[in-house]
């Protein structure tokens, strides 16, 4: 009987050691793994166009878009998940006639019609399809009676920043704001960034709080400097 006492002492004595031990060890790593643990702005994204594509002939202009967009598409400073597409606009001569797209990609062809906005007066085309990685995309278009052949190309060359790039220079820069919209859960906010073109390359980035606060950013899309930016609530 006292051997088995003496066993059950040395037994239970162990595992309080090892327990305590396990303890000390928690204790000694999860400040470490706090520490570590940086936040990916590139993950908390609502809203990235990352490439343009332009074409313009015979008074027909047609600009592309590369996107990823979440669902529901809602500005409430909470980022969802977001999916790949392809988005077409094209300005015709008049909105009269019916209007039919196609156009290859990744070896691939799509066709489909294109819906009128009587607001924009421009035709609009969108499907689920990634078309980011690409430098140009053989279109053609069918208005009314007339087709038209034309390659849209992208506007990116060697020298504009990616949106990585972009994001980085713009935390650097803007440091307090980062900082103020990120807690130890990660970053209280979702971001718009979208690339523009008008004679060269811009982004737009938009920053929004959880109370609707958008922080506007245009960012020369070469240098990475901040051209203007505002705050609207």
């Amino acid at each position: 009987m006292k051997v088995f006492l003496c066993n059950y002492k040395r037994a239970n004595k162990t595992r309080n050691r090892l327990i305590s031990l396990l303890f000390l060890l928690f204790c000694l790593l999860f400040p470490l793994y706090g520490c570590s643990n940086t936040v990916e702005y590139l993950d908390c994204i609502s809203e990235l166009r990352d490439n343009v594509f332009l074409a313009e002939t015979d008074g027909f202009s047609l600009r592309i878009y590369a996107v990823k967009k979440e669902t529901p598409y809602v500005t409430d400073g909470i980022p969802q998940e977001t999916s790949s597409r392809i988005e077409a606009y094209l300005v015709a001569p008049n909105g009269a006639e019916t209007c039919k797209f196609s156009f290859t990609a990744n070896s691939e062809r799509y066709e489909g019609d294109m819906s009128f906005d009587n607001v924009k007066c421009e035709y609009y085309y969108s499907r689920s399809l990634d078309v980011s990685a690409l430098k140009h995309i053989d279109c053609e278009i069918v208005y009314g009676e007339k087709t038209v052949s034309l390659t849209a190309k992208s506007v990116k060359d060697e020298n504009t920043l990616s949106p990585t790039q972009v994001l980085k220079q713009l935390h650097d820069t803007e440091t307090e704001l980062f900082e103020k919209m990120t807690d130890r859960y990660g970053f209280t906010g979702e971001i718009y960034l979208r690339l523009l073109y008008e004679d060269a390359p811009y982004y737009y980035v938009g920053i929004v709080e959880r109370d609707g606060t958008v922080h506007a950013f245009l960012i020369n899309g070469q240098s990475g400097k901040i051209i203007a930016k505002r705050e609207v609530e």
